[in-house]
């Protein structure tokens, strides 16, 4: 399970990544699950920290961020299944602070005698994830 911490409580979060979206990264309260940010200390250990980035590169431009962002997604699912039993996610990011936010470079190309455009985007700064195995 995904917590991320709002004021002093960690609340269940689902991913919520979308392009059309004005926080493209993003995760929404699905309010399962809750505890204070006291309990997490004593309720889990650390396993590790990952920091996870993406990057994709298109010809359309939601579709290639939307590409980007499905990219990170797949990062963070395979981070969740490195995950024992009874351990949690915390996303690590602060609102405002230091939170990813999708980065676009556009390129002018020639194809076929033609200017196109050509998009790449990267998310930055990294989603840190945090992973926790409950302790004993």
């Amino acid at each position: 399970m995904i917590y991320k911490l709002y004021g002093t409580t960690y609340q269940s979060v689902d991913i919520n990544f979308d392009a059309k979206a004005m926080n493209e990264v993003g995760f929404r309260r699905n309010r399962e699950a809750s505890f204070s940010e006291d309990e997490l200390e004593s309720r889990f250990e650390q396993i590790e920290v990952r920091e996870l980035v993406a990057e994709a590169e298109g010809d359309v431009q939601t579709e290639t961020e939307q590409a980007m962002l499905n990219s990170l997604e797949a990062a963070l699912t395979k981070a969740l299944s490195a995950l024992p039993d009874g351990g949690v996610a915390v996303i690590e990011n602060e609102s405002g602070h230091d939170y990813p936010k999708p980065r676009q470079e556009i390129k002018n190309v020639i194809v076929e005698g033609e200017n196109r455009l050509r998009f790449e985007y990267t998310v930055s700064p990294a989603l840190r994830v945090a992973l926790y195995s409950a302790r004993s």
